[in-house]
């Protein structure tokens, strides 16, 4: 069962299951709270970078208040993306700037 399934300004849709979900909050208990604040990094973030180690790894982000940004990290393969992990973070990481709001 789906928990959540949205579109990217990237025209290609992100989804993640309830399992799933639960599974990132015993990692980043944090981001309970944040899952509309995730949704939307996903479909309107402030920057999307692609990972400088894993082409097929995409980090969303979305600033919260100032020096600190929720980050959606997505896998896409055949043109589907899966939400591997999300956190907060006080840095944007390297890598190539594919979208900025």
């Amino acid at each position: 069962m789906n928990k959540f399934e949205v579109l990217t300004p990237l025209q290609f849709t992100v989804r993640t299951s309830e399992e799933y979900w639960e599974k990132l909050l015993v990692k980043h208990p944090d981001i309970a709270d944040l899952e509309a604040e995730i949704q939307q990094a996903l479909t309107a973030p402030d920057e999307i970078r692609r990972s400088s180690h894993d082409p097929n790894v995409l980090l969303f982000y979305l600033i919260l208040k100032q020096k600190r940004w929720v980050v959606a990290v997505v896998r896409r393969l055949n043109g589907d993306g899966f939400l591997i992990t999300a956190y907060q973070t006080d840095a944007i990481k390297e890598g190539e700037t594919l979208w900025r709001k």
